[in-house]
């Protein structure tokens, strides 16, 4: 008679790393959740100069948010840096992202490296050099300097976002518009705009996040004007307003129900064309 082989280990090995990767993902979570919660939970602070201290509970300063006017000036300063920052850089890069793609011409491949070295480029070397250029300009420092060096760093990442989508498209499709008579306004705009619009529409959204979170490239390049990010960072010395914590959540949570919105909408779409396939 055979002896019984003896038991494998792998099942044990396999639990304990079953146990181990879910025990090292929420520690992880937790700990990047840590600061925002602090952010919120010191929103409702009832402070007065400093926000270091908690000193007790209050809804004040989410209803009377911009009684701290520096903040509300800063955080629109940020929103009009932001959007006007993304439009731009979003309409220079998609047209530079089809021509790198679509069409043939001399130093093609110099442009494509060139773009990548605002990528690659600390933003202390970008943001010195750029408020050099703008000294040596005669150009005052503010807010059309701010939006001037946001759109210079963003139109790198949206090249590369719609140069991808660019890549994947069928130009099959674009064909067929054609041999339908179109002209080629009307088969852009009703073909292949459409069919490159989420890569646009991420490309953007990557723009403001960088824009609006930028403090490097800004501070270089602000002058006297304040940005969030800028105003965060001068007062963090002597502890940061509540009114600041307030906007920071609902910036935070704005962005978790956009992010909701998106993922919904897209689970919906999906039941539609299962539904009709």
């Amino acid at each position: 008679m055979t002896s019984p082989a003896p038991p494998s280990r792998r099942g044990s090995r396999l639990g304990f790393g079953n146990w181990l990767l879910p025990l090292y993902a929420i520690v992880a979570f937790v700990f990047l959740l840590i600061p925002i919660a602090y952010t919120f939970v010191f929103s409702f602070n009832d402070s007065v100069k400093s926000n270091i201290v908690w000193r007790g509970f209050t809804f004040d300063k989410w209803l009377n948010v911009c009684d701290q006017i520096d903040v509300c000036v800063a955080f629109g300063n940020s929103i009009i840096v932001g959007v006007t920052a993304t439009i731009a850089a979003t309409i220079l890069g998609t047209m530079i992202a089809i021509a790198l793609v679509r069409y043939r011409f001399r130093f093609r491949s110099a442009i494509s490296l060139l773009l990548f070295l605002p990528m690659a480029t600390p933003e202390v070397v970008l943001g010195a050099g750029l408020a050099a250029e703008f000294l040596t300009a005669g150009v005052e420092k503010g807010l059309m300097t701010i939006i001037i060096a946001h759109t210079m760093f963003c139109v790198s990442f949206v090249v590369v976002t719609v140069k991808a989508r660019v890549s994947t498209l069928d130009p099959a499709l674009e064909e067929a518009g054609r041999d339908l008579y179109g002209s080629p306004s009307q088969v852009f705009w009703r073909v292949t705009f459409p069919l490159l619009l989420p890569g646009i529409i991420a490309a953007a959204l990557l723009s403001f996040a960088l824009s609006f979170d930028d403090f490097i490239i800004t501070n270089f390049n602000s002058g006297t004007t304040s940005t969030f990010p800028k105003y965060i960072y001068i007062s963090a010395a002597r502890g940061i307003p509540a009114e600041a914590n307030v906007i920071a959540s609902a910036v935070f949570f704005f962005a978790i129900i956009l992010v909701l919105i998106s993922q919904i909408s897209a689970a919906v779409r999906r039941k539609r064309l299962e539904r009709v396939g």
